[in-house]
């Protein structure tokens, strides 16, 4: 059998499987390989690599001694400008947060010229573990000037969104920003955190948020798990300019 019809088989066991998935309920079991090769009338091998891809999708997860189950899809993450309580609160999931430290520190060279600030500026940094039904989403560093946000608590960004205690508690309303996206990978501390195996995929996101003025309010650093989210956004294509009308030179001639 060629490399193509290897493929081919492997992709259409795939969809079959799919197929499958679609009508089960979140956290249910599908049939063994060696049922799934019986009623698919492919090889094991060809089974378990199909499986393999679904499971690296997010769309199956395998549980040692157990089996292997259907589980939660991902989270579409549209690129709009919204606080990740109302992302989720949108999609009918509980959001959540947990503080794992808040400090105060001087901003320094790096975080200053990323912040527009001097590297003397006192600036508190949040880590939080963000949730959503309970279930851990993506760590992240919060950095925000301490001018900003007198007497902000751990207690505060657990119980409110961060947005809306800007706008609602200090006055400060975020108007835009800047935000990168990139795969990556989990170091130990976020591996620990997430509840996932090192070097696990992930998406590094990088935001810096202003006001009307053009102030830099925040710089947040957050690493998603790439289990659990996938990135979506709406396409357009611009219409063609209209050609350049070309004018007589008697009349483009200006005394």
């Amino acid at each position: 059998m060629t490399t193509a019809q290897r493929t081919t088989k492997q992709g259409q066991t795939r969809d079959r499987v799919l197929d499958l998935i679609a009508n089960l309920a979140v956290g249910q079991a599908i049939p063994s390989e060696r049922q799934l090769s019986a009623d698919l009338g492919v090889s094991r091998l060809t089974v378990r690599a199909a499986l393999d891809d679904l499971v690296r999708e997010g769309l199956l997860v395998r549980r040692r001694g157990s089996g292997t189950f259907v589980r939660e899809p991902k989270i579409a993450q549209e690129l709009t400008m919204t606080s990740f309580s109302e992302d989720m609160a949108r999609r009918g999931m509980r959001p959540g947060s947990r503080t794992l430290s808040l400090t105060t520190t001087s901003a320094g060279a790096w975080l200053g010229r990323s912040m527009n600030v001097s590297p003397s500026e006192r600036i508190v940094v949040a880590r939080r573990l963000r949730l959503a039904d309970s279930e851990t989403m993506a760590v992240e560093a919060l950095h925000v000037r301490a001018s900003l946000v007198p007497g902000l608590t751990a207690r505060d960004l657990e119980e409110h969104s961060f947005y809306e205690l800007l706008e609602d508690r200090y006055g400060v309303v975020i108007v835009g920003g800047v935000q990168t996206i990139e795969p990556t990978v989990t170091g130990e501390e976020e591996s620990e955190a997430l509840g996932v195996p090192l070097h696990s995929p992930a998406f590094l996101f990088e935001r810096t948020t202003r006001t009307a003025a053009g102030d830099v309010v925040e710089f947040v650093r957050s690493v998603y798990r790439g289990d659990r989210y996938r990135i979506v956004t709406e396409l357009s294509r611009r219409e063609r300019p209209s050609p350049p009308v070309v004018a007589a030179a008697d009349e483009l001639a200006v005394r």
